[in-house]
């Protein structure tokens, strides 16, 4: 642990800041709180040397993907170290490589994928879309994380399905609350809310919703359309 703690954390990149609870806009605040701030921010680059045994893992990745044809600068497109963890982040054209890679070489035998998650940065211009997939390697001890991104105008990723099938519930879950669509699935549908609902609702952009709420004669908005407590 040692190893992995001498390397400091990347400097962290700021989107934006957002202001009460839910981060309106244009109606000030709408949680009655207008003095809650915080950044949304991502991580930046970590240089290297990372520590512990993420060099190692960096530096076969890059040469197993060379003698796969593959030129590493134009798959990889940074490392980062946070919290002790690795991510690689991956153009998405090169994800399916990549993950078949870290599952077969011998030296780094990734054999498990947890799972997708998505994630959505309105502010991260033309990479709003993320998907996060953390990789164990059950015969070495090790993990590592891949993150992917796209654009809301071009939503499309490459179904590791046929790397890891497990992975097949996790992106339809991923597409149904974040609108990914992942390209080479075989079953790409809904896997939560019902097959016509409109939206995805783990958007950042998705309307908060919710019942107008009367009250003793008073009528309670839903949450995004209350009006400025300023």
């Amino acid at each position: 642990m040692s190893d992995l703690q001498r390397q400091p954390d990347a400097q962290p990149e700021t989107l934006s800041t957002r202001t009460g609870l839910f981060g309106p806009q244009g109606s000030g605040d709408t949680s009655g709180y207008g003095r809650l701030v915080r950044t949304v921010e991502l991580g930046g680059i970590t240089a290297p040397p990372y520590g512990g045994y993420f060099d190692d893992l960096l530096a076969t990745l890059r040469t197993a993907l060379a003698e796969h044809g593959v030129n590493p600068d134009a798959a990889i497109e940074k490392a980062q170290v946070h919290v002790g963890e690795l991510t690689v982040f991956v153009v998405r054209d090169y994800l399916p490589v990549v993950a078949g890679v870290l599952r077969d070489v011998p030296e780094l035998r990734f054999e498990l994928c947890r799972g997708v998650s998505g994630v959505h940065y309105p502010d991260d211009a033309g990479r709003e879309l993320h998907a996060v997939y953390p990789l164990q390697s059950i015969t070495h001890n090790r993990v590592v994380r891949l993150e992917v991104c796209a654009p809301d105008s071009d939503p499309h990723i490459p179904s590791l399905c046929r790397v890891y099938p497990t992975n097949d519930w996790h992106e339809r879950e991923t597409y149904d609350f974040f609108g990914i669509i992942f390209d080479g699935h075989h079953a790409l549908t809904r896997i939560e809310m019902p097959d016509d609902w409109e939206g995805h609702p783990q958007r950042k952009d998705y309307p908060l919703g919710g019942v107008p709420v009367e009250y003793k004669g008073a009528t309670v908005a839903p949450p995004d359309r209350r009006r400025s407590y300023h």
